[in-house]
């Protein structure tokens, strides 16, 4: 993202959104601000390529069925987890990168989701990351009508938010710099129906994830829209510290703006009408960062 310095990976999700490329735009700088050369080489025993998993526990299905852009409404059987927090731990190389949050309620006729991203152990050392992350969307059609969020990252302090007006097509972006005393107001065409990064985490769980498919949805973080294609790539069976899921792998994908040259991302949903966010992984240039459920608080 051209607007945060140094390229800020803030995920969609990436996807997955929010919180695994909040720690992967964290660890790149840490990471920068600690060479002198060229990139590093990662450790021997740490692979960069691609998830693996053992060929028993995947199951994949061939033939890709696209679907035209659009933001589809939930499907019936699929139960908002209103009241429900994940919490996730990170994982850097050989290193703990932090905890990250993601948490939905109820506020009138929107969901709301509240997500945090606190760097801890070596990336903590290297650079301090306390971000809050919040979004609003209509649970009737999955349409985001504003999402927020207020950075802590090494020196910089800055505050955004983004107001989707489907009434005039627009999305208004509106950031501060608070260290800088700097504002900056930008206003975007949208389609009539958008995702933001945080609600995006939540709409891949409330589609039909069978193998072989792809998503197409159109996504807004206050510039221009990009359309993510989302690849359902296998059935796989992963351990996290929260237990042991069968599970469905996806990646998303975009031509330009938020996921486009960030490297890849990959989530893996549980195999069921739940589908929740289990595990998150993002390889870079400068290695893989990946997430794991810890627990799942409900109150």
């Amino acid at each position: 993202m051209s607007r945060l310095p140094n390229g800020v990976v803030k995920f969609f999700a990436l996807l997955s959104v929010a919180t695994a490329m909040t720690f992967a735009g964290v660890t790149s700088r840490a990471v920068s601000a600690q060479k002198t050369g060229p990139a590093a080489a990662p450790p021997k025993g740490i692979s960069v390529n691609v998830p693996k998993a053992d060929p028993a526990t995947v199951t994949r299905v061939a033939g890709p069925s696209i679907s035209a852009p659009t933001v589809s409404k939930p499907r019936p059987e699929f139960v908002f987890p209103v009241g429900q927090t994940y919490v996730y731990g990170g994982q850097w190389r050989i290193f703990n990168a932090g905890t990250a949050s993601l948490r939905m309620e109820k506020a009138g006729q929107e969901n709301r989701i509240v997500a945090s991203a606190d760097a801890a152990g070596t990336v903590a050392l290297l650079y301090h990351v306390q971000d809050k992350l919040e979004s609003f969307f209509d649970p009737a059609s999955f349409c985001s009508r504003s999402t927020s969020r207020h950075v802590e990252e090494g020196f910089r302090r800055v505050d955004t938010n983004i107001t989707f007006d489907y009434a005039h097509r627009k999305a208004v972006f509106d950031q501060k710099n608070l260290k800088k005393n700097e504002t900056k107001h930008e206003v975007h065409e949208i389609p009539n129906c958008v995702t933001d990064m945080l609600s995006a985490i939540y709409y891949v769980a409330s589609l039909p994830l069978e193998p072989g498919r792809t998503f197409s949805f159109p996504l807004n973080d206050g510039g221009e829209s990009v359309d993510v294609n989302l690849h359902v790539e296998a059935r796989e069976q992963i351990k996290t510290p929260a237990g042991t899921f069968n599970t469905v792998r996806t990646q998303p994908e975009a031509a330009k703006g938020l996921v486009r040259d960030k490297g890849k991302l990959w989530i893996w949903y549980t195999d069921d009408a739940a589908h929740v966010p289990v595990q998150m992984r993002a390889r870079m240039s400068w290695g893989t960062l990946t997430f794991q459920l810890q627990r799942i608080d409900k109150k």
